[in-house]
């Protein structure tokens, strides 16, 4: 009952009803932390915007579908979560916060980032997982600063090789996507710690043995013919992955004794949680 009385109360546009959503918020918390998740609000709280001091603000799994120019008077913030929303467009005010580093925009409707996403040069996390993206979406490789990318569950079938400038990207998940190939990009990154390409449609994967940095490849559920072959010490999770690499191709491949799987079939390992 009391998420229904929300909800509709979340229609009515004034003050008191907005002050029933999300409190009587008057100072700043003193964590700079303002968490307004689950709320089912339709429009950011004015109240919100006027506390320039805020490092962190959470309003996922609302009903948001724009925010306010004036998202942009918090000039300090290093954290804002709008997952689980309604956002078909990218909201402009982000571009406008400067000390940006964490973006949580998954689980929405997105399918285009704009151009002025290159502003937020302190970006170093950014998930978009779980949107409605068909292409991958190019400005992300003006993001230099970036550490974590989380394109997983979209519609992306390729990556452009400007990819290879994320020099400080160190971990990439791009799980349930319509990969048939392998990127090349990421074999030209050797920095990388972590590949996540579970759960697309690659049928054979390249040596990743001279990646000196990489610590997990996950590729289970794709109709591979064989496993990634990697430098020791690499965690892999996929079909083979407990197979020891003795026995490889002149491309470094693993050579599989067994025949492969028919069409649709996907190797068959438990997943692995999400990164936390």
């Amino acid at each position: 009952m009391g998420n229904a009385v929300r909800g509709a109360i979340a229609f009515i546009p004034s003050e008191r009803c907005q002050r029933f959503l999300v409190g009587d918020l008057k100072e700043m918390p003193l964590d700079r932390t303002l968490d307004l998740s689950g709320r089912q609000l339709r429009r950011l709280p004015a109240v919100a915007c006027v506390f320039h001091e805020l490092v962190k603000l959470y309003l996922s799994d609302n009903h948001l579908s724009s925010l306010p120019l004036e998202l942009q008077g918090l000039r300090k913030l290093q954290l804002l979560a709008l997952d689980f929303n309604c956002f078909e467009e990218f909201p402009p005010a982000i571009c406008g916060l400067p000390q940006l580093n964490i973006l949580y925009l998954g689980n929405n409707r997105l399918h285009h980032l704009p151009r002025e996403l290159k502003e937020l040069k302190e970006l170093n996390t950014l998930w978009l997982e779980t949107n409605c993206f068909t292409d991958f979406p190019q400005v992300v490789c003006e993001l230099t600063n970036l550490k974590t990318l989380h394109l997983g569950y979209n519609l992306i079938r390729s990556l452009p090789d400007e990819l290879r400038r994320l020099e400080e990207l160190r971990s990439v998940w791009l799980a349930g996507n319509q990969l048939t190939d392998f990127p090349p990009v990421l074999m030209e990154m050797p920095f990388l710690a972590v590949i996540d390409v579970d759960r697309n449609k690659i049928r054979q994967f390249p040596s990743l043995s001279h990646m000196q940095g990489l610590k997990l490849v996950i590729y289970d559920h794709n109709p591979c013919i064989n496993a990634p072959a990697v430098g020791e010490g690499v965690r892999r999770v996929g079909r083979w992955a407990d197979s020891p690499d003795d026995e490889k191709e002149e491309d470094g491949t693993k050579v599989v004794s067994e025949a492969p799987p028919e069409e649709g079939e996907v190797c068959s390992l438990p997943e692995l949680m999400a990164p936390v």
